[in-house]
């Protein structure tokens, strides 16, 4: 994966995935998310306004450098799919957690 650029948007965290084919692609930051030890950030990408209307959700290892916190964090792809069936059960377990509706809006309106 190639490079990511951290930014805020309207207080909304989102980063900048630059995919194996070139494109880029703006995602919302949903969580960052520990398991077994291991942080995992969730990412839903967004299209060209900001939207993501087929509630598409990436997973991603993360990781920061303790040693220079002005480092840009670490995004690795997940290639095991035991390991990526882990994250996506915490996730569920997030989402039960919070209000899912208080995440996601589309078209700058909370779903009902």
């Amino acid at each position: 994966m190639g490079k990511e650029q951290f930014e805020e948007m309207d207080e909304e965290m989102t980063v900048e995935l630059e995919l194996d084919d070139g494109t880029n692609v703006t995602c919302a930051i949903i969580t960052i998310l520990e398991v077994e030890g291991k942080d995992y950030i969730v990412l839903m990408p967004l299209d060209e306004n900001g939207q993501n209307d087929d509630g598409e959700i990436w997973f991603y290892r993360y990781s920061e450098n303790p040693n220079d916190p002005n480092e840009e964090p670490q995004l690795d792809y997940i290639d095991d799919d035991a390991e990526y069936e882990k994250v996506e059960e915490a996730f569920d377990e997030y989402l039960d957690s919070c209000e899912f509706d208080e995440l996601v809006t589309l078209d700058g309106e909370a779903n009902e």
